[in-house]
């Protein structure tokens, strides 16, 4: 197949293209021209907010399948519903359990806990700054995928659970643990600490490959069995690196990433039933932790 990644170069990005290229597709990767084409890709660059530079990039070219890893408004996906229609077969998007912000269930939540056609897009909010894009991330996710919805494109979101691995993890979340494991300070917890659904950074690049070779539509929820606690998370760091956890739980406030005063379980049955098989957690937790830790060496 023709595939084409908008962005990719990053984290679990770049081991999708490394997967899409190991099984003979040919990828063509857009991006504003910061980062060289991986080997074995082609590049086109293009700002994908500005529409016209992006329709000059394309040219004729078309897609079997579009994985567009950087749409993170509802403006990104308005541009990209206009552009791509007509040049492609099929939209996949990264999306994140993030969307699901508005949920808070003891079971975990299926992909039709949120109805996208319920949910009101607004275009003219402030999604280029920095700041308010950043505060407001899963709902520009949302109202993206209510775009998409409602595009009349052939289109897919994976919903992606917490990422965890890799000796690239650029978040900092394991080593700021790691930093106050071994030192001793207290860790900042909700006095009442829910467990979420985790992936492991090359399943989820192993996902997404399925994924774009699948036929499926709609929203997909894409984790790992087992949903874990900052207690499990912290329990491994502290096996790996030494020291003692300290937490301190508070009722309201700041908290510690991996930490979660409302239930963030997903369920990611309808991708089971669709033919994906996930393992779980306790299978990769250790190995995803100590090869983000191993920088630190």
């Amino acid at each position: 197949m023709d595939i084409l990644i908008i962005g990719g170069n990053r984290y679990f990005g770049k081991r999708l293209t490394r997967r899409l290229l190991d099984a003979g597709h040919a990828v063509t990767v857009l991006n504003r021209g910061s980062s060289a084409a991986p080997e074995g890709t082609v590049l086109l660059t293009a700002d994908r907010n500005d529409e016209r530079a992006l329709e000059k990039a394309l040219g004729d070219h078309t897609f079997d399948v579009v994985v567009d890893q950087v749409c993170y408004t509802p403006r990104q996906a308005d541009i990209a519903r206009r552009v791509f229609a007509g040049r492609t077969r099929r939209y996949v998007m990264t999306s994140t359990v993030e969307v699901y912000a508005y949920e808070d269930s003891a079971d975990p939540v299926t992909e039709d806990a949120l109805d996208l056609s319920g949910v009101p897009v607004d275009t003219t909010l402030p999604w280029e700054d920095p700041d308010y894009l950043n505060s407001h991330y899963g709902e520009g996710k949302r109202q993206a995928e209510a775009v998409f919805a409602a595009s009349g494109l052939t289109w897919a979101s994976v919903r992606v659970a917490h990422v965890l691995g890799g000796a690239d993890d650029f978040t900092g979340r394991v080593e700021h643990y790691a930093r106050r494991i071994r030192a001793g300070e207290p860790i900042a917890v909700p006095a009442v600490n829910r467990p979420a659904t985790y992936v492991y950074v090359e399943e989820i690049a192993a996902f997404l490959a399925w994924a774009v070779e699948a036929e499926f539509t709609g929203p997909v929820n894409a984790h790992s069995h087992g949903p874990l606690t900052t207690a499990e998370i912290c329990a491994e760091i502290e096996d790996i690196v030494g020291g003692r956890t300290l937490f301190q739980g508070v009722e309201v406030g700041e908290v510690s990433p991996f930490s979660f005063f409302r239930s963030y379980a997903m369920s990611n049955s309808r991708a089971e039933s669709l033919g994906h098989s996930f393992s779980h957690s306790s299978e990769w937790l250790r190995k995803a932790l100590s090869e983000t830790l191993s920088r630190e060496a």
